[in-house]
């Protein structure tokens, strides 16, 4: 009789397959052979996937178009450097704060406009994003347009893997929990999901505003990391770049969203002296993407443990049978 594993091998494998990423990285940074330019790439990937996962359990996983995005990063970014710079705290304070801050704008803005559906909340939301850079250009105490400078870079190689893991374990284990299983109902057929006994509003509200918290974690992260902030940074286009890596990755698929946001990441590098071309590469890439493959890179599909699993021959029931 074969015995049962307290641990499946294919979890042993995805935690030596991080750890030899983390201490490579590191061993590389350290001895030098990561030169800035590198460094400024791979901390803007780690930022870009915690933004493109949380927009993904909105737009993807929720069914509900935001582009706001930008806005809630923005509250964090600024709660975290106010913590930090002003009032001269902890790192991990300011980040509980930004996430607290973000999460908290997420739920004021949910509640009025997540009743409303398709078009009407993504103007709603986008309406929101610019309200938020508006109301940040008019308060002097945080630098108004001129943001703030000076900050201190805190957002290392370790803080921003770990927290880049952590949020995409959040994510799929919220999403593989019976609360994921109802946000995911709201998007496939919401009038249903209400006569079963969902409530819907709650749910939609619930993602929305996680999806939030993690944004403003990631604004965090962009603050400590480029030593400015300023309200221009968090406009529309910043909502769109996060919009264009969930599409291109596939929606409802968190797996699609780490690697378009890693390709997004790196194409944005290659073409950081070509601006204009950078944003027509951008909507021709949507344009394609809609065309020849609406469901994007992944679909819904996912690169996990249970691919793992069948590599290595484990036997993984589906987790709704379990």
């Amino acid at each position: 009789m074969e015995k049962k594993r307290f641990v499946p091998r294919s979890f042993l494998i995805e935690v030596l397959v991080l750890a030899g990423i983390f201490t490579l990285v590191q061993y590389l940074i350290v001895s030098g052979w990561l030169n800035e330019y590198y460094q400024i790439n791979l901390s803007s990937m780690c930022i870009n996937i915690i933004l493109a996962v949380s927009l993904n359990l909105i737009n993807g996983f929720t069914g509900q178009l935001s582009l706001g995005h930008a806005g809630f990063m923005a509250v964090g970014a600024y709660a975290a450097v106010v913590v930090t710079t002003i009032y001269s705290q902890p790192f991990i304070l300011g980040l509980l704060a930004a996430c607290l801050a973000a999460g908290l704008a997420g739920l004021i803005i949910g509640v009025p406009t997540l009743r409303l559906k398709g078009d009407y909340l993504a103007i709603a939301t986008l309406g929101f994003g610019e309200i938020i850079r508006v109301i940040l250009q008019n308060i002097d105490f945080i630098g108004g347009p001129a943001g703030i400078l000076g900050i201190p870079r805190y957002s290392t190689w370790p803080w921003l893997f770990g927290l880049t893991i952590f949020t995409i374990v959040i994510i799929v284990n919220l999403i593989n929990s019976s609360y994921g299983r109802a946000i995911i109902s709201v998007r496939e057929d919401e009038v249903a999901s209400e006569l079963m006994g969902i409530n819907t509003t709650n749910y939609k509200v619930l993602a929305f505003v996680i999806g939030a918290l993690f944004a403003g974690l990631a604004g965090a992260l962009y603050a400590h990391y480029f030593y400015i902030i300023k309200p221009a940074t968090f406009n529309f286009l910043k909502s769109f770049d996060i919009l264009v890596m969930v599409v291109l990755g596939g929606l409802g698929s968190t797996t699609g969203a780490v690697i378009a946001a890693i390709f997004v990441t790196m194409l944005t590098a290659a073409l950081q002296t070509f601006p204009a071309i950078r944003m027509v590469l951008y909507a021709v890439t949507l344009v394609v993407v809609m065309v020849y493959r609406p469901q994007g890179l992944m679909g819904n599909k996912e690169w996990g443990r249970r691919t793992w699993g069948r590599i290595w021959g484990e036997k993984n029931e589906p987790l709704a049978d379990k």
